[in-house]
C-alpha cells in the first residue's frame, strides 16, 4: 500500500488507466492461494466482502477512476490515491473540476454491465509461468524510461549521459531483481503442506 502511494510511476496506472488499490484489504493466511486469491476487500456501505479476484487483470483491475464499485449495493468503495496523482490533480482541478460530477455519474451508470458474468472461478495467477525476472526486468525497463524522461522535468535540470547509465543501472539491477523477487514472495503459490493436528 505503502508503495501505491509514494511510487510516481502509479500516476499512469491511477490517472490514465483507472487501476486502484482499496484503502482496506483483508488477506487469508492461507498459504497455498496467490495474493490474488486471498485477498477480500470489505465495501464500507453494505458489509459485502468482495473476492480480489473481482478486480484482476481478466476481469475488472482497470477504468477504477472513482474508486472500486460494489456490484451489491452500487456505492464506490474508497481507494488509495498516489501522492503524484494528487499533486497532478490538484495542479489541473480548474480544468476537470466542472466535469467531475457529470464523469462520475456516467461512470456509475457503465459499472452494472461490468460486473455481469464475472469468472471468479477461473482466473489465473497473472504471474505464474511468466518468471519473477521478466516481470522485473519488464517494471526495472519501464522505470528506467519514465524516470530518465521525467526527472528532468520535476528537478529541472538537463538529461546527462551520467544520469541515464545511472538510471539504467539502478533500474535494471537493484530496482529490476528486488521488484521481481518482491512478486514472486507475494504472488507465488507455497508449496507448503498445512499442518495436522
Amino acid at each position: 500500500m505503502l508503495h501505491w502511494i509514494i511510487n510516481p510511476g502509479l500516476v499512469i496506472n491511477e490517472l490514465l488507466l483507472g487501476q486502484r488499490v482499496p484503502k482496506i484489504m483483508l488477506i487469508e493466511k492461507d498459504s497455498s492461494k496467490s495474493l490474488q486469491e486471498k485477498t477480500k476487500i470489505p465495501c464500507p456501505h453494505c458489509g459485502t466482502l468482495h473476492s480480489g479476484l473481482k478486480w484482476s487483470t481478466r476481469n475488472n483491475a482497470f477504468k477504477n477512476w472513482f474508486g472500486l464499485y460494489c456490484d451489491n449495493c452500487g456505492k464506490t468503495i474508497p481507494c488509495l490515491t498516489n501522492l503524484t496523482s494528487l499533486i497532478l490533480l490538484g495542479l489541473t482541478f480548474p480544468v476537470w473540476i466542472i466535469f467531475k460530477d457529470k464523469w462520475k455519474s456516467d461512470w456509475l451508470q457503465r459499472q452494472p454491465e461490468r460486473y455481469k458474468n464475472l469468472d471468479l472461478e477461473n482466473v489465473p495467477n497473472p504471474y505464474e509461468n511468466y518468471g519473477w525476472l521478466k516481470v522485473g526486468f519488464s517494471w526495472g525497463l519501464y522505470m528506467f524510461v519514465f524516470m530518465t524522461l521525467t526527472s528532468p522535468f520535476i528537478q529541472d535540470e538537463p538529461i546527462t549521459i551520467k544520469k541515464v547509465i545511472f538510471n539504467f543501472i539502478w533500474w535494471m539491477t537493484l530496482g529490476a531483481l528486488g521488484f521481481g523477487y518482491l512478486v514472486k514472495l507475494i504472488n507465488g503459490k507455497s508449496n507448503a503442506k498445512t499442518k495436522t493436528k
